[in-house]
């Protein structure tokens, strides 16, 4: 073989062996770059169970937005595994993350639940765990602001509503003694600031009653309470001012029913509902106040003829200083503060409080409350005084019902469908649904 067919030989072989160095090492250069991408697109060991473990909804996405872990609360808000982010805000965040590398927060609503949802606002932050992998995190704080925004308007409506008052003794007491000499002018401006000292001391009273059901931990109180006590003495309480608005108070429903709680809150509570159905009735209508037990449960039902509550209104009507009609609520001297002890009263009581209500056909307002068995299912000597005060106190209840109605009225027995509905017919003299 001649020289130069050997070296164009020796030529060749070398260029196939640096062909398949090249080859070999580029290959390996790929199988890296493989297995770094794969480890890169792992969740970190341990992460899932991290999500498991958090209250929020947190995801782990790629850098492609997809979601490839998440937490089990984040399934309402539609972030599940094998899904993008469904919300421009939330890719805006998660691309931020990427080309900053960086953490990234943001403030914003999103809708939770498929359809029209519920519209929540949340912060987001969003943390880089690896150069492809990205941990989101949302907090939902709706709450948080309504309890926020609900102590600014407390504080401003409070002022608003003491500075009224005050305003009106300090004028009035200057009228007194400007007009010292006319006797007549003299008792109308009396009488008048009378009536303003008692409006603040009611003011007074409710704000602390709110407060002190607020703010305290356990019930002063707490023992197996009579529903048909506590309805009793609520009442009795304002049957003074059924008969100046000349409306009827009517009593129907099943007897004997117990709850455990502080019966003087409770009845408190019946008695801010019975007092607002007396002052949006129409004279000569009556209020029915029904009982009913179900499935653990027992319903106080206060039922008005009255004007009704709008639509746009029922949301807020048991909040603080609320009135939906503020007209009557001066003239009637409320408070606007009756509704919210109510309903913070029945939920330290582990109750809920519904509303049905449609303009110009009434209200009414059910009280939900857990029921427990009656005391009187005892030992036989403890049945046996317990079955004796229980007479005596029947037969004061009776006296007051007669003397409440001698005909029938409507009282009804849930808070989710209309009166005529759900109306529990009372028996006269007695008290008891037909």
């Amino acid at each position: 073989m001649q020289p130069a067919q050997i070296a164009l030989l020796g030529l060749v072989v070398g260029l196939l062996i640096g062909a398949g160095l090249a080859t070999v090492i580029l290959l390996a250069l790929r199988a890296r770059e493989r297995a770094e991408y794969g480890a890169d697109m792992d969740v970190p060991e341990g992460a899932r169970m991290v999500l498991q473990g958090l209250d929020d909804p947190a995801v782990v996405l790629d850098s492609a937005g997809v979601i490839i872990a998440a937490s089990a609360s984040a399934a309402p808000f539609e972030l599940t595994e094998g899904r993008m982010l469904p919300t421009p805000e939330l890719r805006g965040v998660a691309r931020r993350v990427s080309d900053a590398d960086a953490a990234s927060n943001a403030t914003f609503r999103i809708r939770r639940g498929t359809g029209p949802g519920e519209s929540r606002l949340v912060t987001v932050r969003a943390t880089p765990l690896t150069s492809r992998l990205m941990l989101l995190v949302l907090r939902d704080i709706t709450e948080k602001e309504r309890v926020e925004q609900m102590r600014r308007d407390f504080v401003s409506n409070t002022s608003h509503e003491l500075k009224t008052p005050v305003g009106a003794v300090s004028l009035l007491a200057e009228a007194i003694e400007s007009a010292s000499d006319d006797p007549a002018q003299v008792r109308v401006f009396a009488s008048r600031l009378s009536a303003e000292a008692t409006r603040l001391a009611t003011l007074t009273s409710r704000i602390m009653n709110l407060s002190r059901l607020q703010a305290a931990d356990e019930l002063n109180d707490e023992r197996d309470a009579s529903i048909d006590e506590i309805i009793a003495s609520a009442v009795e309480a304002h049957a003074i001012q059924a008969d100046s608005a000349e409306v009827q108070l009517v009593r129907g429903g099943t007897r004997g029913l117990f709850v455990r709680g502080d019966a003087q809150v409770l009845s408190e509570a019946v008695g801010n509902l019975i007092a607002n159905a007396i002052a949006y009735s129409p004279k000569g209508s009556s209020v029915g106040i029904g009982v009913k037990a179900a499935d653990g449960v027992v319903e106080i039902a206060v039922t008005d003829r009255g004007i009704g509550i709008s639509e746009e209104d029922q949301d807020r009507v048991f909040e603080r200083f609320y009135r939906a009609d503020q007209a009557r609520s001066r003239r009637t001297g409320g408070t606007g503060l009756g509704l919210a002890i109510v309903k913070h009263a029945v939920q330290r009581h582990g109750g809920d409080v519904r509303l049905w209500s449609r303009e110009g056909r009434g209200s009414t307002f059910t009280i939900r409350l857990p029921l427990i068995d009656s005391p009187l299912d005892g030992p036989p000597r403890k049945r046996a005084r317990k079955e004796k005060k229980v007479k005596k106190k029947q037969k004061k209840l009776l006296a007051s019902d007669a003397a409440l109605t001698t005909s029938g009225a409507t009282a009804v027995q849930n808070g989710t469908a209309a009166p005529e509905t759900n109306a529990a017919v009372v028996r006269k003299g007695n008290g008891e649904t037909a």
